[in-house]
C-alpha cells in the first residue's frame, strides 16, 4: 500500500484556491470531481476508495483534486456554473504541464469532462463516463435521487447517511459510516445545494460532436436511477463512444467487482483496448439491416485493425497510426482472426473486401 499523496495547491482563472493530489506511474488519468461530494483526505483513508487508487497508481498516475466549494479546496465560493468548474479542470491540468491525459467524469462532473474534451480535443487522449449525460437534469431527474435531495435542507445528517448508503447498500456498514462522514466533511449544506442547482442546468450537447477522444460510457446493467437509454444515447452522440454495460445495479462505478473495473480502465487507457461488452452493446444499438456476424463481433479497434491491415499495412504501420504499442496490435490481429475465421493476412483483406471494410 503506498502513502497517502501530498495534498498541492493551485489558483483557478478567479483565484479560488483548488486542492489537488498526483499519484502513482504511467500515463496520467485526472479525477473529476464528482460534485459535490469530494475530499481528497478522507477519500484517500477510506479502505474501499482506497484500494481502487492503489490498484490504479500501480500502472497509471492518477490525479485528483476538490472541487470548489468542498474538501480542501477553497470553500467560500459563489461561482459554480459550467464555465468555471471547466476552467478549474483546466487550471489543474495547466499547473502540472501535462501535454495530454485522459479524464474519468462520473455523474455530474460527466458534462465538465465533456466540454474539456471538446475544447481540447488534442490535449485529451482518451476518457471514461460513468452515470452520466451531457445535460446534468438526465443525472437528477429520478424521482428517487429529488427525494434523496430534498432532504438536503430539512435534515443534513439524515440526507447523508441515507446517500450513503443508497450509493453502498444498506449493509455497508463502517463502509456506510465512513462515507455518510465524507460527505459531512465534503460541503456545507448551503454549497451542496447551489453546486447542485447549476450543475442540473448545464448542457454541452452541442459540444459532443467536437470530441475526438475514444470513450467509454460505462453503465450497469442493473442501475435504475440512470436509465440505459441515457448511457446509450451519449455513446452513440460521442464521435468515438462506446457503451460498456457492467454486471450489478450499485450507483458507483468501483462499488461491484472493483478489480475488474480497474482492469477495463487501465487497459483501456493505457493502450486503448476495449471489454468485449463494448462490442456487444455497440451491435445492439446499431439500426436493423446493419452488418451481420461476424462482422458486429469485432469492436471498433478490431475493425479499424482490419481495414489498415487488409491496407497492406504492417502490425508497426498500424501501431503507429492507431498510437499503440506493436504488441497491443498483434493480440488485436489475433482475436480478429480467430472471430472472422482467417487463417492468415489474405484471409483478412479477403474478408474486409467480402463485407465492405476495406
Amino acid at each position: 500500500m503506498i502513502g497517502s499523496p501530498t495534498i498541492r495547491y493551485t489558483d483557478g482563472a478567479d483565484g479560488v484556491r483548488l486542492a489537488y493530489t498526483v499519484n502513482g506511474e504511467g500515463p496520467p488519468l485526472v479525477f473529476v470531481p464528482c460534485v459535490p461530494f469530494s475530499h481528497l483526505r478522507m477519500e484517500w483513508n477510506n479502505p474501499l476508495e482506497r484500494q481502487v487508487f492503489d490498484q490504479l497508481t500501480q500502472r497509471l498516475t492518477l490525479i485528483h483534486y476538490d472541487g470548489r466549494g468542498t474538501g480542501h479546496s477553497q470553500r467560500d465560493v459563489t461561482d459554480f456554473s459550467l464555465e468555471a468548474m471547466v476552467s478549474d479542470l483546466e487550471s489543474v491540468i495547466d499547473r502540472l504541464d501535462l501535454a495530454q491525459v485522459s479524464i474519468l467524469g462520473q455523474y455530474l462532473s460527466c458534462p465538465y469532462a465533456i466540454c474539456y474534451a471538446a475544447r481540447h480535443p488534442r490535449r485529451v487522449k482518451r476518457m471514461v463516463l460513468f452515470g452520466g449525460s451531457a445535460r446534468g437534469w438526465d443525472t437528477l431527474s429520478d424521482r428517487r435521487i429529488q427525494a434523496l435531495l430534498s432532504l438536503i435542507e430539512q435534515d443534513w445528517d439524515l440526507f447523508a447517511d441515507t446517500a450513503a448508503h443508497q450509493w453502498l447498500g444498506w449493509s455497508a456498514g463502517d463502509a456506510g459510516r465512513a462515507e455518510a462522514d465524507k460527505i459531512r466533511g465534503s460541503v456545507t449544506p448551503q454549497i451542496a445545494r447551489a453546486t447542485l442547482q447549476a450543475a442540473s442546468a448545464s448542457d454541452v450537447t452541442g459540444q459532443l460532436p467536437l470530441v475526438a477522444a475514444p470513450t467509454l460510457v460505462v453503465h450497469r446493467r442493473g442501475l435504475t436511477q440512470i436509465p440505459a437509454d441515457v448511457s446509450r444515447s451519449l455513446a452513440r452522440d460521442l464521435p468515438l463512444g462506446r457503451l460498456v454495460v457492467l454486471e450489478g445495479a450499485q450507483p458507483t462505478l468501483f462499488g461491484q467487482s472493483a478489480g475488474d473495473v480497474v482492469s477495463v480502465l487501465v487497459d483501456f487507457i493505457i493502450d486503448g483496448t476495449e471489454p468485449a461488452e463494448a462490442a456487444a452493446e455497440g451491435s445492439a444499438a446499431e439500426a436493423p439491416g446493419g452488418p451481420a456476424a461476424p462482422y458486429n463481433s469485432l469492436s471498433r479497434r478490431e475493425l479499424d485493425v482490419l481495414r489498415l491491415l487488409a491496407a497492406g499495412d504492417s502490425n508497426s504501420q498500424i501501431a503507429r497510426r492507431l498510437g499503440l504499442s506493436t504488441n497491443t496490435i498483434e493480440r488485436h490481429v489475433v482475436n480478429l482472426y480467430r472471430k472472422i475465421d482467417a487463417r492468415g493476412r489474405v484471409d483478412a483483406a479477403a474478408h474486409a473486401l467480402r463485407n465492405g471494410l476495406a
